[in-house]
């Protein structure tokens, strides 16, 4: 568009976009059109994936402290928006050398009460912000999730946090069933802690048995 008509559109004197045009970048700038390089950097890495979230994930691990709006407001300037992928990511890691429950449950998933058996397990959301997991608690009798957590990354943490807000709910008495996946997250030290304080019984689901887990059997639509 020609420069008249792109400042008569914009309400602007062609003087005064020619003064603009040749006004030095304030301090502001510079730092955005740095930063802007960054992200662009992690954008391309992660294969135009990234959402301003896990971008300033990735820019902290550089060393880089940066709040999330800033990053989000250079990316929607630019025109830098995640793409969706396939929408499948794994999240049982049950190749680990870590002690393996026994399977007490054995797909006897009928309760006669609340705090008889529960069910962990950790899926996965999409958002425009790139992929989330969320872990769950459910209390087998009445299906109702008692503990959960939410992060862009999929560890012990995650896991742990959803456990202790369900026992921080419920106060279990010992002898409930904790029945789980062989994941990585629910065979780590940190959480085996924190089922042996609290005198749960270890429950794991056999090897490679999506259908052995009382948690996903049993999840509500909204989330399964």
């Amino acid at each position: 568009m020609p420069v008249p008509r792109l400042c008569q559109t914009l309400g602007v004197s062609i003087s005064g976009y020619h003064a603009w045009k040749k006004r030095p970048a304030s301090r502001r700038q510079r730092a955005d059109l740095l930063l802007l390089a960054h992200v662009r950097a992690s954008f391309a890495r992660s294969r135009q994936t990234y959402g301003s979230r896990r971008i300033r994930h990735d820019l902290q691990d550089d060393g880089l402290t940066v709040r999330r709006h800033r990053i989000a407001r250079l990316m929607q300037d630019n025109g830098l928006k995640g793409l969706q992928k396939a929408r499948f990511k794994k999240t049982t890691d049950s190749a680990h050398d870590r002690p393996i429950a026994p399977n007490l449950l054995d797909q006897d998933f009928s309760t006669n009460g609340p705090n008889e058996k529960w069910g962990v397990d950790i899926t996965y959301i999409w958002t425009t912000e790139g992929w989330l997991y969320l872990a769950i608690v459910l209390d087998l009798f009445s299906r109702r999730i008692i503990g959960w957590a939410v992060s862009d990354r999929i560890t012990k943490d995650l896991a742990v946090t959803a456990l202790k807000r369900a026992i921080a709910l419920r106060t279990p008495p010992p002898g409930v069933f904790h029945h789980s996946d062989r994941g990585s997250q629910y065979c780590s030290d940190d959480y085996r802690k924190i089922l042996e304080a609290h005198d749960f019984l270890a429950s794991m689901s056999g090897k490679g048995n999506c259908y052995d887990k009382g948690s996903s059997q049993n999840l509500p639509e909204i989330v399964r």
